[in-house]
């Protein structure tokens, strides 16, 4: 039998999808969530693990030949059959898109509104908004489209129901309240379609409606991340007394530790000196005032270059992008921020996907306490880095100068220049 090696709880989105598509195909699944089988932190990062696994994250699956899928939907692409990947090659190539929604235009903004109401990332009030009206967006065009349909491809259920309706689950339990789902009647009857079919009730027995929209909790934020008094040791206890499947349990912790691989708890970048740069009060001026005539300005009147430094950075190997879609690139620069998460009090990072389908490459620049690239100071925080060749900015160079600008106000890049709106499209930003 597949064994399927995942966290605790039964209603996590990524973990769910691969239990929901085995149940309806009939594909027996060995679910190892649970001591002495599985056990998070320790059991994947065994070498026998990372031999494996070697990104060591959940969900894993080890088929009964010995061999390894990972990637949530990867591995549910394999439990599944015809009928849920597409009978026909239109068929196939539709379940696909849909899939490629759910991740790229649901998810990146579900997680942006409900993962600071856990605690799990800090609340940005003007991130938020923004995937609010993009979700907002997005469940208009589904909304148009389910008009005479009740599932998204063809007649019956496929990868594609299953992912989508995964993923936007955290959306309908803990933050679309009823004003906010009522324009959209026709994906709410899809929802519950999809959520109330007999094999998924038996995984998740109930699928509760939000009817109050949670809100950010900077204490549990504080508690999950070690910033709040005894934060650790609070948090283990509370794991320790949450039941299995409750949210607020186990959900937090794989949201916290497992999709973002946990740091060190030594921070190589705190005993270096304060200096007179407020990084929090620029960063807030970036994310809600205009950045040409109040975030700059502000970035220049204020920047201490005795105590900090600027870098930009450039993927090396441009020959391996060649042939990937702009979007993988941005899921790989996304993982990267992920993978940083903690670098987020010292730096701001700004990452650009430049290009088109056919030649693009990845810009960024990187703002940090201190003058050495933090990357290297932190084995967890130096996944990625090496991919990258950075060069220091002389902040007294006016070319150099002339750089910073352009690359945090998203203007020209490189030898080119683009349209303000077309780049936000294409960046990911560590704030």
């Amino acid at each position: 039998m597949d064994k399927l090696y995942t966290l605790p709880p039964a209603d996590h989105f990524r973990s769910l999808k691969i239990q929901f598509a085995a149940a309806l195909t009939g594909h027996k699944l060995e679910v190892l969530n649970k001591e002495p089988d599985f056990v998070f932190g320790e059991t994947n990062k065994t070498p026998e693990f990372l031999a494996k696994f070697p990104m060591g994250k959940v969900p894993a699956l080890e088929t009964k030949k010995g061999e390894a899928v990972f990637e949530s939907n990867a591995i549910a692409y394999y439990v599944a059959d015809e009928q849920l990947r597409g009978k026909h090659v239109i068929d196939a190539a539709q379940v696909q898109q849909w899939i490629n929604f759910a991740d790229n235009e649901i998810l990146p903004s579900a997680c942006t509104w409900v993962f600071p109401t856990m605690g799990i990332t800090q609340f940005n009030k003007a991130e938020t908004e923004a995937a609010k009206e993009h979700l907002k967006k997005c469940l208009d065009v589904l909304n148009v489209y389910l008009t005479s349909r009740t599932f998204l491809v063809g007649e019956r259920m496929t990868l594609a129901d299953i992912v989508l309706s995964c993923n936007m689950r955290m959306l309908f339990t803990d933050v679309m309240d009823p004003e906010f789902r009522a324009p959209y009647p026709n994906v709410i009857r899809w929802f519950e379609t999809i959520v109330n079919h007999p094999e998924f009730l038996k995984l998740v027995k109930e699928t509760k409606m939000c009817m109050k929209a949670a809100q950010p909790d900077p204490k549990k934020y504080a508690e999950i991340h070690g910033k709040g008094k005894g934060g650790g040791k609070k948090e283990e206890k509370k794991e320790a007394k949450s039941p299995q499947g409750k949210k607020g349990g186990g959900k937090e912790q794989e949201e916290s530790a497992g999709d973002v691989p946990q740091e060190k708890a030594v921070d190589p970048l705190a005993a270096l000196p304060k200096g007179t740069f407020d990084m929090d009060a620029f960063k807030r001026a970036y994310s809600n005032e205009d950045t040409e005539s109040v975030a700059i300005p502000l970035f220049w009147k204020t920047f201490d270059k005795e105590h900090y430094s600027i870098y930009t950075c450039e993927y090396t190997d441009k020959e391996s992008l060649k042939g990937k879609k702009p979007y993988m690139s941005k899921n790989l620069v996304k993982g990267m921020l992920q993978r940083v998460e903690k670098l987020r009090k010292h730096a701001l990072g700004i990452m650009y996907v430049l290009g088109d389908d056919k030649e693009h490459t990845v810009e960024g620049l990187w703002i940090f306490k201190g003058h050495e690239i933090a990357f290297g100071l932190c084995d967890d925080w130096n996944v990625d880095a090496p991919s990258y060749t950075f060069k220091k900015m002389d902040v007294d160079n006016p070319a150099d100068k002339e750089k910073i600008d352009s690359l945090i106000l998203a203007e020209t890049v490189g030898s080119a220049t683009f349209p303000h709106e077309d780049l936000l499209q294409a960046y990911e930003c560590l704030k």
